[in-house]
């Protein structure tokens, strides 16, 4: 088994059986999960930030990094792999999105992310069949390409999967 680790702002997808997508501490960011059941493809994007507008620098070389360059990227990457580059047929799943670091709801990045990640699923008609959003705690997400499992922790919470 191998792992296709992802950074924040990073994006890949595996249809290799063997391997297992999987991103660490997921605290404001979302991590959204792209799986294709026909090709039994899964890909994952490792978004920090809504909207690319703010830096579109970072967008040009990152595009991961934001919401409306992230999801666009992952499904042409997913497209170039076999699977339906506007998504038509995929499973999603969404992780991450927490209020850390920020009590009073100052900033509300992760909300904000979740938003975001969701109102660019909606372009492309998709939405979320599960997910695992906001709380005040991290996350790791890990996504086992050969059975579409996925398994999120948190240190002192465990596993547990959506």
């Amino acid at each position: 088994m191998s792992n296709l680790i992802l950074g924040v702002g990073e994006f890949g997808a595996s249809n290799s059986p063997a391997d297992v997508v999987k991103t660490f501490a997921l605290g404001s960011c979302v991590a959204v999960i792209l799986m294709c059941p026909k090709t039994r493809t899964v890909g994952m994007v490792h978004v920090a930030l809504p909207e690319a507008k703010i830096n579109p620098e970072k967008a040009r070389t990152r595009p991961g990094y934001f919401a409306d360059t992230g999801i666009p990227a992952l499904l042409e990457q997913m497209g170039r792999m076999g699977c339906d580059p506007r998504g038509r047929g995929f499973i999603v799943k969404l992780a991450g999105g927490a209020r850390i670091m920020d009590p009073n709801n100052t900033f509300n990045i992760g909300k904000r992310n979740a938003l975001a990640v969701k109102k660019v699923l909606w372009k492309y008609a998709l939405g979320a069949v599960a997910e695992d959003l906001g709380e005040t705690y991290s996350r790791t997400v890990a996504v086992v390409v050969s059975s579409g499992e996925v398994i999120l922790s948190s240190p002192g919470r465990g596993d547990w999967k959506i």
